[in-house]
């Protein structure tokens, strides 16, 4: 097992890319503490964990808000004694997309670049003020090809803010990791293309995914289960040397 007697904090735990981290830590001994402001959902995979037999709490947590991060943190700290991984997956607004900027009002625009960035710099310096104490852990934010597409794409996707809160996120990942590699304290970005599991099934969609699909190496994109395999991956002991990195999940969609 990977994670083994490692305690991971994932916000955002009730959604799809977060719930598939999620599970994918528990399979590999993780105790998992799922955060979230929908207790519910977050109760039902935390359930589904534990009937797989592993270790999975949910709490409800505003993760926008410092207060309720800390009071989370330090419930777990009480509970595990040590904070090895927080992973950030909490959704950014991605849905206001598909509006020219010239059409767009500033507030669209401004909404997922203020969520994105705040929430990620909110919990991933929440948690790594826990983790100098211990002089180790992990922090995993979360990104999209949004943030390099070329331009062909930019013209069919109009991003809107979402890209530019994307491309802030990598930013603030680098920047995390060069300050806290001295303290044992690793960082990484994950960079998914999107996934067609979590689409609708309309024939738009069907229509784009076709566009995107087109566009990678593999002939396809990426699956949850792909995208948390690999945060398995760069959050054990394995990735060690990894840190400052945005790691590529795009089904060579980008080419870094």
């Amino acid at each position: 097992m990977l994670l083994k007697n490692k305690n991971a904090v994932i916000y955002g735990g009730a959604g799809a890319i977060g719930g598939s981290v999620a599970r994918a830590f528990a399979r590999e001994g993780a105790s998992v503490f799922l955060a979230g402001r929908t207790l519910d959902s977050l109760t039902k995979v935390a359930k589904e964990i534990i009937d797989a037999g592993g270790i999975a709490e949910a709490a409800q947590v505003d993760a926008l808000d410092p207060h309720a991060i800390e009071q989370h943190l330090i419930s777990v700290m009480q509970k595990a004694g040590h904070i090895d991984i927080s992973f950030n997956a909490i959704w950014i607004r991605g849905e206001l997309q598909g509006q020219p900027l010239l059409e767009m009002p500033v507030e669209d625009f401004t909404l997922p670049v203020l969520t994105g960035v705040k929430t990620h710099f909110l919990t991933s310096t929440l948690a790594a003020r826990h983790m100098v104490k211990q002089k180790t852990g992990t922090i995993l934010t979360l990104s999209s090809s949004s943030a390099v597409l070329s331009g062909r794409d930019r013209r069919f996707h109009l991003t809107g803010g979402f890209s530019t809160a994307c491309a802030a996120i990598e930013a603030f990942s680098r920047s995390l990791a060069g300050e806290l590699g001295t303290q044992g304290i690793r960082v990484a970005c994950l960079r998914p293309d999107a996934i067609p599991e979590t689409w609708g099934t309309d024939p738009e969609i069907e229509k784009i995914k076709t566009y995107m699909e087109d566009g990678t190496l593999l002939g396809r994109l990426p699956t949850l289960d792909e995208v948390a395999n690999a945060a398995v991956f760069i959050a054990s002991d394995k990735a060690s040397a990894m840190t400052g990195t945005i790691v590529n999940l795009t089904c060579g969609s980008i080419i870094d």
